[in-house]
């Protein structure tokens, strides 16, 4: 067996992108990111709210992820810092369990537009809503 632990949690943790600002913006019910490569990206607050990494949203297999309706005038209400890799975000529906690290934040803007209509069609797909 070669590496060791610490060397395994470096690379689950790696990180190629840096968000050089990061803002909430609540009339917008969006959150505004810049990498340290220039990139800005604005995401809603709805779509990160469906697309939380934590094990409530995602399960423990990409057959078991959740897809959640109703959550079109979700907001944030708290954004705290996860060590120097993450944040943790607070929804006004209080779901407060996703971490979401750099790399998946940039992943989810960098995807953004294949991400979201995959959940779009997901939610017509199965008849629901994204109104509460």
């Amino acid at each position: 067996m070669t590496g060791s632990i610490e060397e395994d949690n470096a690379q689950n943790f790696h990180t190629e992108h840096w968000p050089t600002d990061l803002k909430y913006k609540s009339e917008q019910r969006a959150l505004h990111i810049t990498f340290e490569n220039g990139e800005t990206f604005v995401l809603p607050a709805e779509y990160l709210r469906v697309e939380s990494p934590s094990a409530e949203v995602q399960g423990h297999h990409p057959s078991q992820k959740q897809i959640l309706s109703g959550r079109r005038m979700v907001g944030i209400i708290e954004i705290e810092p996860v060590g120097n890799y993450a944040v943790k975000l607070t929804f006004d529906d209080l779901h407060d369990t996703g971490i979401y690290s750099w790399q998946y934040l940039y992943k989810l803007a960098t995807e953004q537009e294949s991400i979201w209509q995959k959940y779009l069609d997901e939610i017509e797909k199965r008849g629901l809503s994204r109104n509460p």
